[in-house]
């Protein structure tokens, strides 16, 4: 039998209050069973591990003999597909239990899928955080909710409460194009720097060239950017002032703004006045043919996992566009998508964030144009 597991986990605080869940499908899309546990403290990372684990669980106890794993961790789904390493010990035990499963199995893949389409396992996850805070609350919980592993009952230490050595993205907006002197809607429209762009990305070249970390006897700091014209030039002028390796990503794409591109917001707020009005309060709301906020903070976490994964512990220079460098801070400081709307970046701005391997974050910077002059 070839069952369908989406497995989910989380926590508040990160780490923080943790809890997973789990629902298997048959082939037909009827739920088969539900899994919902309390974790105690942990991280998103364990959580997302401990999510997966409950669903193949489930999945052995109904007789399946052939499974498909859809998780919105890509984190988990690249390590357990074997192209991720696995360097966190607490992360490294859960995936031998995981392992262990899988191979009780005669076929199992790993798909990640949009947060969105993975809903019912992220609220069977909520419901258990949810249960265990309203016992706490009501002073009904018991001793027994003891974390799932001796490693999530590590309590970190020091002011913020961060463990090891951090990655630390230099996060840079490119400089100025000609849509945004008319404060035209610029997604994937493909512009070149101004004259003065151009200046104001050498200035924040000279900026990085000069930071603590960015150039150091290990080499120089990898540059990522989008691949568009603007963010392109930025990113070349960058890595010819640092000596860091340039690479392109297509996660880093500002968001794809469909019928509005090109158009300036009162051009688009009376063209579309219901929608236009939607989407400056509703992350989820998409443009005409685009595609909205929430879209492109699940593709941008993606593009922020791997990059843990690939340069734990180093400064990375990340070259892009308003929406992805205001989603990466939105996951330094934890919170909703208000950000979105009550957060101003500047062209060739630099702001700061660090991700530590414990899954606390830290937003040291934003918004500094100090090397404009």
């Amino acid at each position: 039998m070839r069952v369908v597991v989406e497995a989910d986990g989380g926590s508040r605080g990160n780490p923080g209050p943790a809890g997973c869940g789990a629902v298997v499908r048959g082939a037909d899309g009827a739920v088969l069973a539900e899994r919902s546990r309390w974790l105690g403290v942990a991280t998103n990372n364990v959580a997302e591990y401990e999510g997966l684990l409950c669903g193949l669980r489930a999945a052995a106890e109904l007789g399946a003999t052939e499974v498909d794993a859809r998780m919105d961790s890509k984190l988990v789904v690249e390590q357990l597909s074997g192209r991720w390493k696995i360097k966190h010990e607490a992360l490294r035990s859960l995936a031998a239990q995981a392992k262990e499963l899988v191979a009780g199995f005669s076929a199992v893949t790993f798909e990640w899928i949009p947060r969105a389409s993975n809903a019912h396992a992220d609220r069977l996850a909520n419901e258990a955080m949810d249960t265990r805070e309203d016992a706490e609350r009501t002073g009904q919980a018991g001793s027994t909710a003891a974390p799932a592993t001796t490693a999530d009952r590590v309590r970190p230490t020091g002011w913020n409460g961060a463990l090891g050595a951090p990655t630390k993205l230099l996060l840079v907006r490119h400089g100025q194009t000609a849509m945004s002197v008319d404060r035209r809607y610029s997604g994937r429209g493909d512009v070149p720097l101004t004259d003065l762009g151009e200046r104001q990305a050498r200035a924040a070249a000279a900026r990085l060239a000069e930071m603590d970390g960015v150039v150091t006897a290990d080499g120089a700091a990898p540059v990522l950017a989008s691949p568009l014209g603007r963010t392109r030039q930025t990113a070349e002028a960058v890595a010819a002032a640092t000596g860091g390796e340039l690479t392109f990503h297509d996660g880093l794409l500002e968001t794809d703004f469909g019928s509005w591109e090109g158009l300036t917001f009162l051009e688009a707020a009376e063209q579309y006045p219901e929608l236009h009005g939607s989407w400056l309060g509703d992350s989820t709301v998409e443009p005409p043919g685009g595609e909205s906020l929430e879209a492109v903070f699940d593709r941008v976490t993606s593009v922020r996992d791997e990059i843990l994964a690939r340069y734990e512990g180093r400064t990375v220079i990340v070259v892009s566009h308003v929406t992805p460098i205001k989603a990466l801070l939105r996951l330094g400081l934890d919170v909703g998508p208000s950000l979105y709307y009550r957060l101003h970046l500047d062209l060739a701005s630099l702001s700061i964030v660090e991700f530590y391997p414990d899954g606390n974050a830290s937003v040291r910077l934003v918004n500094d144009i100090s090397h404009l002059g």
